[in-house]
């Protein structure tokens, strides 16, 4: 029995796809520049057939850099962080998961939760406007994005309850002075809107260091904004990641094979 074998009868076949497509997900956020060390998160629900009526999430062993992250290093957790799978020797950070587990807890839906802290998207998160309709990619954005002020590092419950409240039903959230995270019914849509989101602030930042102000570039007329939610319908698959999540698991096979073990 080879180990990729091994690994997966310790698993139900449900969480064991899931934590294949989450260390696939860790390893293409490293692929595209996106990961800080490791110091953010990807987390995912695991699903009822596994979990019951719990609320039970996989979540990064803390201090493995992204890139290194495989299916069976990934920590099972609760709602508190606490872990689930003793033999796991990882340890986790549970300071870490205090934007997560409010996600997870107002949100059903939110399958996944990624946040990243990029360079881009801390600079627009720090620009008053915030995002800007001058791109094709921030008219996907602005269909469906929210703000929540800095409050400090994450670390105090008491920040849960503002932050769901500003989330909303929003899919995309800049956390002001702080970084960018989606929220995805899939694995493969909260990776694809973070690379749509990413993408919208590299954009706005090239756009605005040639410009001496906002007031000199070309914005989106508003109408159109209206239309975006049949223009991704068409052109995404409503940005649902059956789209686009098997050719990029085919790239980070070619680049950096060895997660699904």
């Amino acid at each position: 029995m080879s180990p990729n074998q091994r690994q997966q009868e310790r698993f139900h076949l449900d969480e064991w796809q899931l934590r294949v497509d989450l260390a696939a997900c860790y390893r293409l956020v490293a692929l595209y520049g996106w990961s800080d060390l490791v110091f953010t998160h990807i987390s995912a629900k695991l699903p009822s057939s596994v979990s019951g009526n719990a609320h039970q999430f996989l979540i990064n062993p803390y201090g493995l850099m992204f890139d290194e992250i495989t299916a069976s290093s990934l920590v099972k957790v609760d709602m508190q962080c606490n872990k689930l799978d003793a033999d796991n020797l990882h340890p986790v950070n549970p300071a870490g998961f205090v934007i997560h587990s409010a996600v997870h807890e107002a949100r059903p839906d939110a399958v996944c939760v990624l946040h990243t802290h990029t360079r881009a998207g801390v600079a627009v998160s720090a620009q008053q406007h915030g995002v800007l309709p001058i791109s094709q990619q921030s008219t996907f954005v602005l269909a469906s994005i929210a703000y929540h002020d800095y409050e400090g590092v994450a670390i105090r419950d008491e920040e849960k309850t503002r932050l769901q409240t500003d989330l909303g039903k929003a899919n995309y959230l800049m956390l002001r002075n702080h970084g960018l995270l989606t929220v995805g019914n899939t694995i493969a849509d909260a990776f694809l809107q973070m690379y749509i989101f990413e993408n919208t602030c590299r954009i706005q930042v090239d756009a605005l260091s040639g410009q001496p102000s906002k007031s000199d570039l070309t914005a989106i007329n508003p109408q159109i904004l209206t239309g975006v939610a049949h223009a991704m319908k068409v052109q995404t698959g409503g940005l649902g990641g059956s789209f686009v999540w098997p050719s990029l698991l085919r790239k980070l096979n070619r680049d950096n094979p060895g997660y699904d073990v």
